[in-house]
């Protein structure tokens, strides 16, 4: 079963090195830039760029036309501008 889902997940989003390799290097410059603001972002504004980070990778290293990361991206940004805004889920 688990060889069936990670040959499936191999198929939609690339090789998994590929997509750590590429996610930390988003990732790094990210942090890199905050540090040099002096900015620290709030425990959920954090998460939600590091998953953004993630759907990123697979984007680039994967099937650009599957919906489900770009889906995913607007999902994390909402959930922030809700929280923003007051609503809470």
């Amino acid at each position: 079963m688990i060889d069936e889902t990670l040959d499936a997940r191999h198929a939609k989003y690339g090789y998994f090195e590929d997509v750590c390799r590429t996610t930390y290097a988003i990732r790094n410059v990210i942090e890199a830039e905050l540090e040099a603001r002096g900015k620290v972002l709030a425990p959920d504004q954090m998460y939600a760029i590091e998953m953004i980070a993630v759907k990123l990778g697979r984007i680039i290293n994967g099937d650009p036309n599957y919906d489900d990361n770009w889906r995913d991206i607007s999902g994390y940004a909402t959930l922030i501008v809700d929280r923003l805004n007051g609503r809470l889920r």
